[in-house]
C-alpha cells in the first residue's frame, strides 16, 4: 500500500513482511512449533530468573549476568516471535512503517546488547579461573553492575542510530520485506534513496558490536584454555573448563548463526531460505536453550531447582 505526496513521489506507509516463505495459507504446524518454543522460551527464562533471586547460593556475579541474559532474551524473543505466529496463523502480513520501525528498534537494542553481555560473561569466567582468590575482589557490585549497564546502554546507541538511519530513507515502492521480520539489511534493499551512510553504519555496528565483542571472547578463551591446561590435575581441568562450557556453546550457537545471517548477505543481499534458517535459529532457538544449556551443565542451577521442586512437591 503506498500514499503520495505534494510532489507527487510515492511514500510507503505499509510493508508486507513475507514470513518464513511467501505461502499466503495459514501454516499451523509452524504456528505450533514456532508457539511451543515461544512459551518454552519464556518460561525456561522465567525459571532462571526465580532460582538466581530466590536462592543465595546464586547470588554471585556469573548469575547475575546469566539473569541479564535470560531478561534479555525473554524480550528479544518477544520482538519477532509473535508477529511471526500472526503471520503464520492468519497470513495477514502487513505491518506500518512505524510498527516496522519499533520492531527493527527493539530488535536492534537487544541483538547488541546480548553481543555484549556474551563478551562480559565470558571476561567473568577469565577472572574466575585466572584470578580466582581476587575474583570478589575484582568482580565487585559496582563493576558488576557497571558492566552490565555498558551493555544495555551500547543497545540503545545502537538502536536509536538504526532507527535515525532508516527512518531518513525513502520507500517509493516495492514494500515486499523479504524476511520473517523488520530488519536493516532487507529495508535498505527496498529503500529508494541512497542507502551508504546507513549501510556504512551499519557495518561498523557489525564489526564493533560484533566482531569486537566475539574477538574479545577468543582472546579471553585462549587465556583460559592456557590456565586450564596448567593445572596438574586432570580432574581438576575438567572440572574447571567445565564453568565455562556452557557459555561457550552459546557464544558459537548465537555467533555461528548470526555471523552468517549478516556477514554472508552484505555483499549481494538476497534472504534465500538458508538465511532464514539461519535467522530463526539465532533469533528464536537461542534464547529458548540458553536456560536448558545453562540448568543442564551447571551443578549449582540444578541442586537449587531440585530443592524448589522438593519443596512444591506435598509429602
Amino acid at each position: 500500500m503506498a500514499i503520495f505526496n505534494q510532489e507527487n513521489q510515492s511514500s510507503v506507509s505499509v510493508f508486507l513482511v513475507v514470513g518464513l516463505s511467501d505461502n499466503l495459507e495459514p501454516q499451523f504446524l509452524l504456528f505450533l512449533l514456532f508457539l511451543s518454543i515461544y512459551l518454552i522460551t519464556v518460561v525456561g527464562n522465567i525459571v532462571i530468573l526465580t532460582l538466581i533471586s530466590s536462592d543465595k547460593r546464586l547470588h554471585t556475579p556469573m548469575y547475575f549476568f546469566l539473569a541479564n541474559l535470560s531478561i534479555i532474551d525473554i524480550i528479544f524473543s518477544s520482538v519477532t516471535v509473535p508477529k511471526l505466529l500472526f503471520i503464520l496463523v492468519t497470513a495477514h502480513k502487513s505491518i506500518s512503517f512505524s510498527g516496522c520501525l519499533t520492531q527493527l528498534s527493539f530488535f536492534q537494542f537487544f541483538v547488541v546488547a546480548e553481543c555484549y553481555l556474551l563478551a562480559v560473561m565470558a571476561y567473568d569466567r577469565y577472572v574466575a579461573i585466572c584470578f580466582p582468590l581476587n575474583y570478589t575482589l575484582i568482580m565487585n557490585r559496582a563493576v558488576r553492575f557497571g558492566l552490565v549497564a555498558i551493555c544495555w546502554l551500547c543497545g540503545l546507541v545502537n538502536s536509536v542510530l538504526q532507527a535515525i538511519s532508516i527512518s531518513h530513507l525513502d520507500f517509493c515502492g516495492p514494500n515486499i520485506v523479504d524476511h520473517f521480520f523488520c530488519d536493516v539489511t532487507p529495508l535498505f534493499k527496498l529503500s529508494c534513496s541512497n542507502t551508504w551512510v546507513g549501510e556504512t553504519l551499519f557495518m561498523m555496528v557489525v564489526v564493533l558490536a560484533g566482531m569486537g565483542p566475539l574477538t574479545f571472547i577468543l582472546v579471553t578463551y585462549g587465556r583460559i584454555i592456557s590456565a586450564i591446561t596448567r593445572i596438574s590435575s586432570s580432574r581438576g581441568r575438567i572440572k574447571t573448563f567445565s564453568t565455562c562450557a556452557s557459555h561457550f556453546t552459546v557464544v558459537a550457537l548465537y555467533y555461528g548463526s548470526g555471523i552468517f545471517s549478516y556477514i554472508w548477505p552484505t555483499t549481494t543481499y538476497a534472504m534465500d531460505k538458508d538465511v532464514k534458517v539461519v535467522a530463526v535459529l539465532y533469533t528464536i532457538m537461542t534464547p529458548m536453550l540458553n536456560p536448558i544449556i545453562y540448568s543442564l551443565r551447571n551443578r549449582e542451577v540444578k541442586e537449587v531447582l531440585k530443592k524448589a521442586l522438593n519443596r512444591s512437591t506435598p509429602s
